[in-house]
């Protein structure tokens, strides 16, 4: 349990510090964005694949048998 609570902290603290570096996490290159008059719909496609990798990497490198 407290492994993986500090690697929760870990990846807070990175998209904290990616955040204020001005990264524009969510409306990077590639993500879906479509706007109608009154309806618009945003599927963050690219941040969502860039997220899965980044934990996947810090979860194997933290949880490795």
């Amino acid at each position: 349990m407290g492994k993986i609570l500090i690697v929760v902290g870990l990846v807070i603290a990175l998209i904290g510090v990616l955040i204020s570096l001005g990264v524009p996490l969510g409306r990077l290159p590639g993500d879906i964005s479509y706007r109608r008059d009154n309806f618009s719909f945003h599927f963050p496609i690219v941040t969502s694949i860039l997220l899965s990798i980044i934990l996947t990497l810090i979860f194997s490198f933290f949880f490795r048998r």
